[in-house]
């Protein structure tokens, strides 16, 4: 995908590692419950997986302990699945999978190449098919026009999806859209009300690219209708501090 560090394609710098070990994973998810998160998701870089993948089978063994130590809701974000792959990560204790459209079916041939808007339409239909909740939104700023955000929201309304993760684009180097102007914040928070009003009775949640984006104004994307958020880092871009979210939350009132 054209925005992302980690591709085997671009010359970024992000961290190349394994999947990390279960101890690892449960010392994060550990502390990202006792700092207030509710849910705690374990994501790949890579083209996803079937149910015979040994990498598949160690992550799944992962869930059951994350589901006996802890009392977080499981969500998983491990690119495409097959029918049988989604069964087994319900079986295992996830209830919630993200994969993202990205962006609309007619932008989508700029962004990425090496697979098609139809498989990852087959995905969000397998994850629901198997029973789990469907987390499923994309980028803004990638180069796309109003109409085309317009055509993705449309979309995930069909689709039926859960909750709509909204990251705007930050720009990596070493990535085809390093040099892509930032949309401005007033941009940004029409969109988000957009998505609203398309998407009234969904979860809107605020996702990467928010701090550096609208900085101060964070708190405006509430009022435009925002109504959730992930916390932390975000595969190779970090966060804000898990608290200074909460912080942010409480002060308009809302409940967390």
């Amino acid at each position: 995908c054209a925005f992302c560090a980690q591709s085997s394609r671009h010359a970024a710098d992000a961290p190349v590692h394994g999947l990390l070990d279960e101890e690892t994973i449960l010392a994060k998810a550990r502390a990202m419950e006792a700092a207030g998160a509710r849910r705690f998701d374990l994501v790949t870089a890579g083209y996803g997986f079937t149910e015979d993948d040994p990498d598949f089978r160690r992550i799944l063994a992962i869930y059951r302990r994350l589901r006996r130590e802890t009392r977080l809701e499981l969500c998983a974000c491990l690119g495409i699945l097959t029918p049988g792959a989604a069964r087994a990560l319900v079986e295992a204790g996830v209830t919630r999978y993200n994969h993202n459209l990205e962006t609309a079916r007619s932008f989508f041939p700029r962004i990425c190449t090496t697979h098609s808007y139809d498989e990852r339409v087959a995905t969000v239909r397998a994850v629901k098919a198997a029973g789990m909740e469907v987390c499923c939104g994309g980028i803004i700023g990638l180069g796309e026009t109003r109409e085309q955000r317009v055509e993705l929201a449309l979309t995930l309304r069909e689709l039926d999806v859960d909750s709509v993760p909204l990251n705007i684009l930050v720009p990596r180097p070493g990535t085809p859209l390093a040099h892509v102007p930032p949309l401005p914040p007033e941009e940004i928070l029409k969109t988000f009300a957009m998505f609203r009003f398309v998407l009234p009775d969904r979860l809107i949640r605020y996702a990467a690219g928010r701090e550096g984006a609208l900085g101060l104004l964070q708190p405006l994307g509430f009022l435009a209708g925002v109504n959730a958020m992930l916390v932390g880092g975000y595969l190779t871009v970090p966060g804000r501090e898990v608290e200074a979210d909460v912080a942010m939350v409480a002060s308009l009132g809302l409940q967390w």
